[in-house]
């Protein structure tokens, strides 16, 4: 499926806050905590919990989220669908990072083992 514009712009105007209680959902509905969820986001971004809370306080902006965020170095690791959209094919950097966190969501309530999920170099 081919990422549009406007869903790029939908995207980056989409708050962190309106979002997270759907990760949190997610994860804790398959037996996953929010400790976890938040290991994943950590990796993926760099935030500790109080800067977590911080931008769903705000209701920050995915945009803003990950402006402010120090991506994984590993992050182009992760490969796949998510929502119909591989992610590795996805133009745009902020829908792409969204993607990124999509996914390491997806695959945590999956049951997938943390060490795979927060992926490391030549694995």
């Amino acid at each position: 499926m081919k990422v549009t514009d406007e869903h790029n712009k939908r995207i980056a105007k989409l708050t962190f806050s309106s979002v997270y209680p759907h990760y949190k959902a997610k994860v804790e509905k398959k037996g996953r905590t929010k400790e976890e969820l938040h290991q994943v986001i950590r990796w993926l971004t760099g935030f500790e919990d109080d800067s977590l809370q911080e931008f769903i306080d705000s209701k920050a902006t995915f945009e803003t989220f990950f402006q402010n965020a120090k991506l994984n170095q590993n992050a182009h690791l992760i490969k796949g669908v998510i929502c119909g959209y591989r992610i590795e094919e996805i133009d745009n950097a902020l829908t792409r990072q969204v993607r990124y966190l999509d996914k390491l969501v997806d695959e945590l309530a999956k049951g997938r083992k943390m060490e795979k999920i927060l992926r490391k170099e030549g694995k």
